[in-house]
């Protein structure tokens, strides 16, 4: 399909609604793939309930494996939004526009994900609760401050918290225009969410203030979650953990991963809904220009971690990258991680034509998270894995059980389910973010004063 870049109104709040308002068969057949996918995490978090955590491939040391790799993965992709939707939206960067909602969704779904994952590691969750949540007050015995139980659900659920507030006040216009368009239980479904939004200027006005403070609000605590995150394990005596660098380096991870992830979610949009007119060339070209320098970035980062291990000459250092450079399965899994991560995808978005190729960057950006939950994995395993003092034995080798492989599905599962449904029930690009950027285009190139658009069918 020919991309075409203008647009008239009723065009955009057909195609961008289609999929809301009706309903095609495939969509039954999706859901029922990943619903057969999440059931099967379900059936395998029962039996670890049931059974305890010996199902999984842990040993006397190696108690964070598989599901602390994803939770650490998913809160990276988590960034996704705030990246992409907030630092553009306050830099007003225009090629933000069809991508924002899809990355805000990817966070929020990600996020939830990603905290669903500690209580499933810790095998009996209803005893996890107290720690969370103190309710213990007539005997005084409270929580220790300095673990990561308290730490990350602070930081998730505000970030959560915020990012879900964040996609609903964008989405309020387009829950007006939806309601305008439906009938029957969506009519009242739409009407009710759209808070009685009509398109007036006052409310055009409160809308724009309240998407611009939160914006800058949720800036800091996206700088803050994945560094709690890194925090959890810098905070602690392992080897190959303890180390200053690990905020940064863990924040321009995820930075890394999220972009990417975003990515590979906008070359299916633009496949499955037929959005070639709105999600175009432009879109991927500029979000492979981002990704070589959020990339590069990473990769620095990395390599000072690296340095610093090595560097110090620390015995017990030297030892972990030791294990983690030449000892099986690590000295395989170490080189896939990084032609994965960076050295195959950022060749290609150093040309202009393969970032415009949807194809390559739905591959490359595929490729990049195959390398960062690699990257996580190596990060977390070895150093447990290694002969710690005061032991009399080598510890035996980890090696992931069939549990951890479906309930790293699980994972993967859920995030598409959610996206899918949100997809359902609202229109997954911003109706009026693209009116309003053709409206600003064609003042751009008629050489009017640049003013805010409100744009109506």
């Amino acid at each position: 399909m020919q991309e075409r870049y203008d647009l008239p109104p009723a065009r955009v709040n057909d195609d961008l609604l289609r999929f809301a308002l009706k309903t095609p068969l495939w969509f039954w057949f999706a859901a029922a793939a990943l619903g057969l996918v999440v059931g099967a995490g379900v059936i395998a978090f029962s039996l670890m309930v049931i059974y305890g955590l010996q199902l999984l491939g842990y040993t006397n040391t190696v108690y964070w494996s598989v599901l602390i790799t994803n939770f650490v993965f998913w809160v990276g992709i988590s960034h996704a939004g705030v990246m992409i939707s907030a630092i553009l939206r306050l830099s007003q960067a225009e090629w933000r526009r069809p991508v924002t909602r899809a990355a805000e969704v990817l966070t929020i779904f990600a996020l939830a994900t990603a905290a669903i994952f500690p209580l499933i590691h810790s095998g009996r969750p209803w005893r996890t609760i107290y720690w969370v949540f103190p309710y213990d007050f007539a005997r005084g015995i409270w929580p220790d401050v300095r673990s990561a139980l308290i730490w990350d659900p602070s930081a998730i659920f505000t970030y959560l918290t915020s990012s879900s507030l964040f996609v609903y006040v964008a989405l309020v216009p387009d829950l007006a225009v939806a309601r305008d368009r439906s009938t029957g239980w969506r009519r009242r479904f739409y009407g009710l969410l759209a808070l009685g939004f009509h398109g007036s200027v006052r409310q055009w006005k409160l809308q724009a203030i309240a998407g611009i403070l939160l914006s800058a609000l949720i800036l800091p605590t996206f700088v803050s979650v994945h560094s709690i995150v890194s925090w959890d394990f810098a905070m602690a005596l392992v080897p190959g953990w303890h180390s200053t660098i690990f905020a940064p380096y863990f924040v321009i991870g995820a930075v890394h991963s999220g972009v990417s992830a975003v990515a590979t979610l906008m070359a299916i949009l633009r496949r499955i809904f037929h959005l070639e007119n709105y999600i175009t060339h432009d879109h991927f070209d500029a979000l492979g220009r981002l990704l070589l320098v959020v990339s590069t970035t990473w990769l620095f980062f990395f390599l000072t971690d690296f340095y610093f291990g090595v560097f110090s000459r620390e015995p017990m250092e030297l030892a972990v990258w030791e294990l983690r450079l030449f000892t099986p399965p690590y000295n395989v899994l170490f080189p896939i991680f990084l032609l994965t991560a960076y050295l195959i995808p950022v060749p290609f978005w150093l040309f202009r034509r393969c970032r415009r190729n949807v194809a390559i960057m739905f591959w490359t950006s595929l490729l990049v998270n195959v390398g960062m939950w690699l990257e996580r994995y190596i990060l977390i395993v070895p150093p447990l894995s290694f002969k710690q003092p005061f032991t009399f034995e080598w510890v035996p080798a980890y090696t992931p059980q069939p549990v951890e492989y479906v309930l790293t599905l699980f994972g993967f599962g859920l995030v598409a389910s959610g996206i899918l449904l949100f997809s359902k029930l609202f229109p997954i690009i911003p109706l009026f973010d693209i009116k309003e950027g053709q409206v600003l285009k064609r003042e751009v190139q008629v050489g009017r004063v640049r003013v805010p658009a409100v744009i109506r069918e």
